[in-house]
């Protein structure tokens, strides 16, 4: 009960302390705030990046394999040969039908094409807009609901019906508030009935083809009389989704071992195909966001280690200040434990609160960044907790040595010296 009365007492007298000396107090408070805006700044963007890149990356499917010409990533202490992939034959129908027909491991396998076109409706023009066609597999891989309309039939993708699903984006453009559902629109020349609008899935800021928003998809069988699918340009992948229960490791196994029989590599041969999968980008970033919180703590680091030494500097000022009172207090009958903890406790009150005007600029900033861009940053409960804990790590670091010079302050000299 002493001790509780001691840190109560304390706390009131370093309060007191702060409030009187008003302009000190919020010229020290500059150096925390800084400190910590800057570091929980980094940790904030960083962080929410991280997890706007991993919402991307989870529209590719951690349980799929994408058989490509290109791969993703060099293998780890490999260097990248361009110039061996640039020869490397394209995945085509025949290998996808093969793949469907003798893997085990795969529940659904999809052959997917794309490219740019120009896209019209009545006098309306869209630009650059991504056609992605695909087998009737696509829905049962690629995850994604309707807003209006139906997906294909299997008979439309088996012939090659001329018919699309729109992106939300692209109906925007397009049709404004009117229900694109029913609408002809044409590419080059070619009329195509929409049957189907995507429910918009947002910005997808890796650029991966993740969100449909921006994409007409159409059947594959259709889209031969538009694309020249045996072309690099428009990048053909087989795209295999694997059966509950079974690894991605072991479909990628199969996948090889069906590719290398289907395009008749001898045992000594390297493979001719890349076999891609989310992991191989989540694994990438996650060596370049190590690199970013480094970073982080280097330039948080520094502005929190001038703001300490203020608050050091401030902490010394004020024992000298208060000499005689601290002599006074002693003669009085106050111990050691006391008069260390009054300027503890003022130490880290002008650390705590600077970090906390850090934290609100930071999650004011994060509101002005969401209303400003399709970025959504969020400050984390995890952030405001660190912040919160460097704050008073720092307020006790920079004030345990001028609180201890105090707490051992002879009171007889403490009176004479301030006299």
């Amino acid at each position: 009960m002493l001790y509780l009365l001691l840190i109560k007492e304390s706390f009131l007298f370093a309060f007191n302390a702060l409030k009187v000396n008003r302009l000190r107090t919020i010229l020290t408070l500059l150096g925390i705030t800084i400190g910590i805006f800057a570091i929980i700044s980094v940790f904030t963007v960083v962080d929410s990046l991280e997890n706007n890149i991993k919402t991307s990356l989870s529209s590719l499917g951690d349980d799929i394999v994408y058989v490509q010409k290109w791969p993703w990533s060099n293998e780890p202490g490999e260097e990248y040969a361009w110039w061996e992939y640039l020869n490397r034959p394209l995945p085509s129908l025949k290998e996808y039908e093969l793949i469907k027909k003798r893997s085990d491991k795969a529940q659904y396998v999809n052959f997917a094409v794309s490219t740019m076109r120009k896209v019209k409706y009545k006098n309306l023009t869209a630009t650059d807009v991504i056609i992605w066609a695909n087998t009737h597999e696509f829905e049962k891989i690629r995850t994604f609901e309707l807003e209006n309309g139906r997906y294909f039939t299997p008979f439309e993708s088996a012939t090659g019906k001329n018919i699309c699903l729109i992106g939300d984006q692209i109906s925007n453009d397009l049709f404004k508030e009117i229900d694109p559902v029913g609408k002809e629109i044409k590419i080059q020349g070619r009329k195509i009935t929409i049957v189907g609008k995507i429910t918009k899935e947002g910005k997808d800021i890796l650029n991966t083809g993740g969100s449909l928003d921006e994409m007409i998809v159409l059947p594959v069988n259709f889209a031969k009389t538009l694309i020249d699918i045996k072309s690099d340009n428009a990048n053909p992948m087989i795209m295999a989704k694997a059966k509950e229960g079974v690894k991605i490791a072991e479909l990628k196994d199969e996948l090889r071992s069906i590719l290398r029989s289907v395009r008749t590599l001898h045992p000594q041969e390297k493979d001719n195909f890349a076999l891609n999968q989310s992991s191989i980008l989540d694994s990438a970033f996650k060596s370049i966001f190590s690199v970013i919180n480094l970073a982080g703590w280097l330039i948080g680091g520094f502005s929190i280690l001038v703001g300490g030494f203020g608050i050091a500097n401030i902490m010394f000022v004020s024992v000298k200040e208060r000499t005689n009172l601290i002599g006074i207090q002693k003669a009085l009958g106050a111990k050691r434990f006391f008069i260390l903890l009054q300027f503890l406790f003022e130490s880290v009150l002008l650390s705590m609160v600077g970090g906390v005007i850090g934290l609100i600029l930071n999650f004011l900033g994060s509101l002005f960044v969401n209303t400003q861009t399709e970025l959504t940053i969020t400050l984390t409960f995890g952030n405001i907790l660190l912040g919160l804990t460097i704050s008073i790590v720092i307020g006790i670091v920079s004030g345990f040595a001028p609180a201890r010079s105090a707490a051992r302050l002879n009171p007889v000299e403490a009176i004479n010296t301030a006299f």
